[in-house]
C-alpha cells in the first residue's frame, strides 16, 4: 500500500471540543486515483492535512511508502505532491519559474529543473504560456500550472483537494484528463471533490466520511450496488394543493421506496423505473402533471443516502 491511514484522530481543543477526525482507518494502492468524499465539515480535509503533514493528529498513523508523516516529515514530503484548493502559485514568478524553481527546492541541478521544467510545460499544453504569469491565466491554466508544479519532483501520491472547485465546464474536464493521464507515470493520485460526477468518473476507488468517520469504501459501481442506489423520478405538477395525499398513495405503488414532496411536485425513489412509469403519470395526471424527469442511479444518491439531505455551514 502506498498510503496506510491507521487509526486517525484530529481533535481541535477550545471551548468546545471538536473532533475533526474519529478513528479513520484508510488504504491506497499504488497507482491508485481515490477518491475521499464528504460533506463541509466531515473531516476529509483535515485527512488530507494530516496525510501531507500540514497538521498533527492527536493519535494514529499515517505512512506514505512505509515513511510515517509524524516521525519523518521532510522525508515524506519528497513523497508527495500537494494541490491545495486555492491557488498558491507565487505570483513574482512565470509560469516557467514557478516549475524550475520547486525543481531547484527538491535538490534538481540546474540542468535537470530546465529540462523537467520543459517537459511539464509541454505534457500540461502550457508552452505557449511559459513566460505568463499567474495573475494572466485563467483558473483552469492556473490548475494545470498547479498540478504540473506538484508533480515536477516526481512524487509517488499526489494530494488534490478540490480540484475543480471555481473551474467552468471545459477546464474540468481538461483538468479530469491531466488528473487520468498521471496513471501512466505511475503516480497514486488522492483527491477530495464536491463534485460525484468527478469522483464516479475518476476514482478507482472512492471513501465517504461524515462527522471524522468512514461510511463507506469501494469501488463507485460497488457502493451503488451495495447502498441500493435508486432511479430518481421527479414528476412536475400544475396543481399542489392535494400532492401530500398523491405522496401518500404513490408510497404505496410496488417497487417505490420513498416518496419526498418537493417544491413544484414530488420526488419517487426507486429500484427500478421499469413498469412503474404508467402507473405514476395515471396516478399524477389529476394533479395537472407538466414534466417527468428520470435521474439513473448515482454516486450522488448513495452520498446523500449515507449523509442526508441538510445544509452543513
Amino acid at each position: 500500500m502506498i498510503v496506510e491511514i491507521e487509526a486517525l484522530t484530529k481533535v481541535y481543543e477550545g471551548k468546545q471540543q471538536v473532533k475533526a477526525v474519529d478513528g479513520i482507518d484508510l488504504s491506497v494502492q499504488a497507482g491508485e486515483i481515490f477518491g475521499l468524499l464528504g460533506p463541509n465539515g466531515a473531516g476529509k480535509t483535515t485527512t488530507i492535512s494530516i496525510a501531507t503533514t500540514r497538521t498533527m493528529p492527536t493519535s494514529g498513523t499515517v505512512r506514505i511508502a512505509g515513511v510515517d508523516v509524524v516521525q519523518h516529515p521532510a522525508e515524506a514530503r519528497r513523497l508527495i505532491g500537494v494541490v491545495p484548493q486555492y491557488n498558491t502559485l507565487d505570483r513574482s514568478l512565470t509560469i516557467y519559474e514557478n516549475i524550475y524553481y520547486h525543481c531547484r527546492y527538491f535538490g534538481f541541478s540546474h540542468g535537470q529543473a530546465r529540462e523537467r521544467s520543459d517537459e511539464l510545460l509541454t505534457q500540461f499544453l502550457l508552452a505557449e504560456r511559459r513566460k505568463a504569469y499567474p495573475s494572466q491565466l485563467s483558473g483552469g491554466l492556473a490548475q494545470r500550472v498547479q498540478i504540473a508544479r506538484a508533480i515536477a519532483h516526481r512524487p509517488a501520491v499526489l494530494f488534490l483537494d478540490e480540484p475543480s472547485a471555481g473551474l467552468d465546464p471545459q477546464s474540468r474536464l481538461a483538468m479530469w484528463n491531466a488528473v487520468q493521464d498521471l496513471r501512466k507515470e505511475g503516480i497514486t493520485v488522492v483527491l477530495t471533490t464536491h463534485y460525484m460526477e468527478e469522483a464516479d468518473s475518476l476514482s478507482d476507488r472512492v471513501a465517504i466520511v461524515d462527522h471524522g468517520r468512514m461510511l463507506a469504501l469501494g469501488s463507485p459501481q460497488k457502493l451503488k450496488e451495495t447502498f441500493g442506489a435508486q432511479t430518481v423520478i421527479h414528476l412536475a405538477l400544475r396543481h399542489l394543493d392535494q400532492v401530500e395525499s398523491l405522496a401518500s398513495g404513490l408510497r404505496n405503488q410496488s417497487g417505490v421506496q420513498n416518496v419526498e414532496v418537493v417544491s413544484d411536485g414530488v420526488r419517487v425513489f426507486s429500484t427500478s423505473s421499469e413498469g412503474l412509469l404508467q402507473e405514476l403519470v395515471h396516478a399524477a395526471s389529476p394533479h395537472g402533471l407538466r414534466d417527468i424527469a428520470i435521474a439513473e442511479p448515482s454516486l450522488e444518491t448513495v452520498f446523500i443516502q449515507l449523509t442526508g439531505r441538510d445544509l452543513r455551514e
